[in-house]
This record gives structure tokens, C-alpha cells and sequence, in this order.
């Protein structure tokens, strides 16, 4: 009877544990995307302006 309780609660354990990890790389994986867009925003936002630019040049 008692080695069913230890194997539940090692499962239960082991559960916890999983969810942990599986939030922590969810929330991992929303930081890292952010900053690759605002890179691209910003490289966006450099060519507008060279062009712009180039426009009041001409």
C-alpha cells in the first residue's frame, strides 16, 4: 500500500516539475520573439527614412 503512495507522489512530482518547465519555455520563447520583430521594425524604419532622404535631396 505505501509504495503506491511513493510511486504517486514521484508521478505527481514529476508532473509539477513538467509544468514548470513547459511555462518557463513558453514564456522563453515569447521574450525571444520580441526582440527579432523590433529589429525588423527598426530596419524598416531606417530604410523609410533614408529614402525620405534621399527624396528631399532630389
Amino acid at each position: 500500500m505505501s509504495s503506491h503512495i511513493v510511486i504517486f507522489q514521484l508521478l505527481m512530482f514529476i508532473f509539477i516539475i513538467g509544468i514548470f518547465f513547459a511555462v518557463f519555455f513558453v514564456v522563453r520563447s515569447l521574450l525571444t520573439k520580441q526582440p527579432s520583430n523590433k529589429d525588423s521594425i527598426e530596419q524598416k524604419l531606417d530604410r523609410i527614412i533614408e529614402l525620405l532622404e534621399k527624396e528631399k535631396r532630389n
